[in-house]
């Protein structure tokens, strides 16, 4: 990729802000000093940071593409899906919010057993119909989402997951999966490349097979996460180790993060564990003020060592604020709409209502206006109170 070649991340008549492939930030047009404050969310991810690849006409990954790729998490720039989320980026500073990241869970059915997952056990094994999923993609992106995510469950047992990542529009928003690797075989990951998967998420909670294993209740998935990793970049596709930080692993940073060099992944990102799901009792087991300092000091040394991409979601939401019910939205194996995954409170049920409805009523509820809550809502005693947990 050449550095001196510039992409535009806003091109509107009287304001243009353009990006070259070494980070660097070129706001242009009358208007620029006046519209800058609307969109500095997005332009601070950007900040000092070099792409993780290009793209071709194809959508193949290649040396010197067409559109740079700064993250799983966000379509390529220039793109008609990135320019909807510049849109929506604007209005939400104007008080119009748009879910801009949709997870749908497909399915309850996993072979593992992990510790921490979100999904409540309902043991009814629930998978939403791939027409049912269909509509919700259609409905979303007619909101203006920009990024939808497959989840489970696993979702690699999931029959019909190609079928519903090819009704994902490329234009309008990118398609990724989360994945504990379980069942993703090359054949598999060829096959959703072909249905225009962008990325995928394969969650790792340990650098230590047995460890790891042991977290996910099944030995032997973290082969499977390896395997996973490999046979997606084999098939052409971004890769994220996705990791779920705990006081269990915090002392595990750098070892993710070699493990992240060593299988050639584009991307690492961290999340931080959520007292929810099978973990929603463990309100203390969760990061003290020392681990988040672990992982501001990790984070620092990893961005000048610069071999991986770090995307610290703790990090992003000091400055955003925790995005449920505000940017996110999730849609679980029986239908119901909830503001995040982490967050087990329905406002409605995409089999009764649409989901423009549902978003209206999650809107409404102030908890999702407070831009000072800079993590996860379900960390704060009075927001779980409210809950009745």
């Amino acid at each position: 990729m050449h550095e001196d070649t510039a992409y535009p991340l806003y091109n509107r008549p009287w304001f243009s802000v353009w990006l070259d492939a070494g980070g660097n930030i070129t706001m242009k047009g009358i208007l620029a000093p006046a519209i800058k404050p609307f969109t500095s969310d997005l332009l601070d991810l950007f900040e000092n940071e070099k792409p993780i690849g290009t793209i071709d006409a194809n959508g193949m990954i290649v040396a010197d593409g067409e559109q740079l790729i700064f993250s799983t998490w966000m379509p390529p720039i220039p793109s008609a899906a990135f320019d909807r989320l510049t849109r929506s980026q604007f209005n939400a500073r104007l008080g119009k919010n748009t879910p801009d990241q949709v997870t749908i869970s497909v399915t309850e059915e996993c072979p593992n057993r992990c510790i921490h997952c979100a999904l409540p056990d309902t043991d009814n094994r629930e998978s939403l119909s791939p027409d049912a999923v269909k509509d919700v993609i259609d409905q979303v992106i007619g909101m203006g989402t920009t990024m939808i995510i497959f989840d489970g469950g696993e979702p690699m047992v999931y029959p019909k997951l190609a079928e519903v990542v090819r009704h994902v529009d490329p234009d309008k928003a990118i398609a990724t999966v989360f994945t504990s690797g379980t069942g993703l075989t090359r054949e598999i990951a060829e096959s959703l490349r072909g249905a225009g998967l962008f990325a995928v998420n394969v969650s790792l909670d340990s650098p230590n097979p047995a460890e790891h294993d042991y977290i996910r209740g099944r030995s032997g998935v973290f082969d499977d996460a390896l395997a996973a990793i490999k046979n997606s970049l084999a098939a052409g596709l971004l890769v994220d180790i996705y990791v779920v930080l705990s006081p269990m692993n915090i002392g595990d940073l750098k070892g993710f993060y070699s493990l992240a060099v060593e299988t050639g992944v584009h991307e690492l990102s961290f999340y931080e564990i959520v007292p929810t799901g099978r973990w929603i009792n463990h309100e203390s087991d969760v990061l003290s003020e020392e681990d988040r300092e672990t992982l501001d000091s990790f984070v620092k040394w990893a961005a000048d060592d610069g071999r991986v991409r770090v995307f610290s979601i703790p990090h992003a939401m000091k400055t955003t604020g925790c995005f449920a019910g505000r940017r996110w939205l999730h849609i679980t194996p029986q239908g119901d709409v909830l503001p995040c995954a982490c967050i087990p409170k329905s406002y409605g049920n995409i089999f009764e209502e649409k989901v423009r409805d549902i978003w209206k009523r999650i809107r409404k509820d102030p908890a999702y206006n407070v831009r000072t809550a800079r993590s996860c809502l379900m960390r704060n005693p009075e927001f779980r109170r409210d809950l009745r947990l």
